[in-house]
């Protein structure tokens, strides 16, 4: 939706339960995740797919003009689910032992991350690529804002010494580009998922809860 949202096309959205997905999603989504678009009934899935489709079809494209830039970006926007469990592999964990062991290994792949900022931007940003939201950016801004809710609650600071990589999680989540591309009960249902798998940053949610009572 970031992208949609980034060209203003108007959109409407269906949301499902994926503990129980319907009939009707799965004949739609050959690989039975989310999200799937449906143009003039044709559905079209995966992430980068349909984003790639939208860049071709919707005005102002968001991938640079430059072919090499463009193909790099494309690379970065690749890199996404190697740097996706960096992140998620701190929080989806089930005690704090397994969270310290995903702090220690995060920093070699947000380290590639900081480096490709400072490499392919060559100006102050304050996105991937400069001044307007692009397709890596639109990529990574989930897995970001995630980070940041739970990282409310952890305080792990593991961001602290990747400045360009914090700057620009902070400009994605400074936009409602971005934080209007969740649905409003986004916060209550992921807390729900992450006490229902038992994941230790759940119990910190729990405590905040049992205080509040």
């Amino acid at each position: 939706m970031i992208v949609l949202r980034a060209k203003g096309v108007e959109f409407e959205v269906t949301y499902i339960n994926l503990r129980d997905k319907p009939d009707w999603f799965l004949e739609i989504s050959p690989h039975g995740k989310v999200p799937v678009l449906s143009v003039d009934d044709q559905p079209l899935f995966e992430s980068n797919a349909i984003a790639e489709y939208l860049d071709e079809v919707v005005e102002p494209q968001l991938h640079p003009a430059d072919p090499i830039k463009r193909a790099r970006n494309r690379a970065w926007t690749d890199f996404v689910p190697t740097f996706a469990p960096g992140l998620s592999g701190i929080y989806y964990t089930k005690t704090k032992e397994a969270m310290a062991e995903g702090i220690e290994k995060a920093p070699a792949i947000l380290a590639k991350l900081e480096e490709a900022i400072a490499a392919e931007r060559g100006n102050d940003g304050p996105y991937f690529n400069g001044d307007k939201i692009s397709l890596v950016d639109a990529s990574y801004a989930p897995f970001l804002q995630r980070f940041a809710f739970v990282e409310a609650k952890l305080k792990t600071d593991i961001l602290k010494d990747f400045p360009l990589l914090q700057a620009w999680s902070d400009a994605l989540l400074g936009t409602d580009i971005v934080t209007g591309s969740v649905a409003d009960s986004f916060e209550d249902e992921f807390v729900a998922s992450l006490k229902r798998r038992e994941f230790y940053v759940g119990t910190l949610f729990e405590e905040q809860s049992a205080a509040a009572e």
